[in-house]
């Protein structure tokens, strides 16, 4: 696994025609009252460079981090830095143009925010349409859904959801000096259907993130060691996906 921003020219012009470019989607947006606005970007950036790392037997080369995301539906509560949904797409269309013609053949976006995941995919498929390349576009959490549900992720939170239980553990597995004290409680949620029926369509209502004060389930209730045993299993999934793509 090699770095894009510690590789010269020379050394990206020779190596991308037959690596993997692997570029991880965050964001910067509001995560309750205890976590950091950049807590996607930072998890995905360490998903995405522990992932790469295990990819055995295929070159990887992890691009930088993209900060910022389609988050405008955080903006009401502050702290957060959006990009409206055409400029997002149209982000993500430029990047990966730039990394054809860098010459990869082969891209993976690696995404960790959610309102990131439909504008991925459907830049992925307008680059390969447009070009002769192969691109891939999925998240982590769904990448490593049937993983994460045997290991009982799902139990006692939203998987993912947002700022709660799962993002909170992850964070304090990351860098637990970015969680803020005390952090919040919740009584009353639904825990995320195993079956992952949730993933099947996206459930909209105008006002629902200010109900529930812009963080699901209740983040007090989490622990590095869940966050630690979650991240090796999603590395080990997003690197069995790198792997299969690659080679597919």
């Amino acid at each position: 696994m090699r770095l894009f921003a510690e590789m010269t020219r020379e050394e990206l012009r020779a190596a991308a025609p037959d690596a993997l470019a692997v570029l991880p989607l965050g964001a910067t947006e509001q995560h309750g009252p205890h976590l950091p606005t950049g807590t996607d970007s930072i998890a995905v950036e360490a998903i995405a460079r522990e992932a790469a790392g295990r990819a055995a037997g295929i070159p990887v080369i992890v691009a930088p981090v993209l900060p910022f995301g389609s988050s405008d539906h955080h903006l009401i509560f502050g702290g957060t830095l959006s990009l409206s949904t055409e400029t997002y797409y149209r982000v993500l269309r430029e990047l990966l143009e730039s990394l054809v013609t860098d010459g990869f053949r082969r891209i993976f976006l690696v995404n960790g925010h959610g309102g990131n995941h439909e504008l991925a995919q459907l830049a992925a498929r307008d680059v390969a349409l447009k070009h002769d390349v192969r691109v891939a576009a999925g998240s982590y959490w769904t990448i490593a859904w049937n993983a994460l549900v045997e290991a009982g992720a799902h139990r006692g939170c939203r998987l993912p959801g947002h700022a709660g239980v799962f993002e909170t553990s992850l964070m304090l597995s990351l860098d637990a000096r970015l969680v803020k004290e005390a952090r919040p409680h919740r009584d009353h949620f639904v825990e995320s259907d195993p079956r992952g029926f949730h993933l099947a369509w996206r459930d909209e209502r105008h006002g629902a993130w200010r109900d529930i004060d812009g963080y699901t389930d209740s983040p007090d209730q989490a622990a590095a060691g869940r966050g630690a045993r979650d991240r090796d299993l999603i590395a080990a999934a997003v690197a069995e996906a790198l792997v299969a793509f690659y080679r597919g």
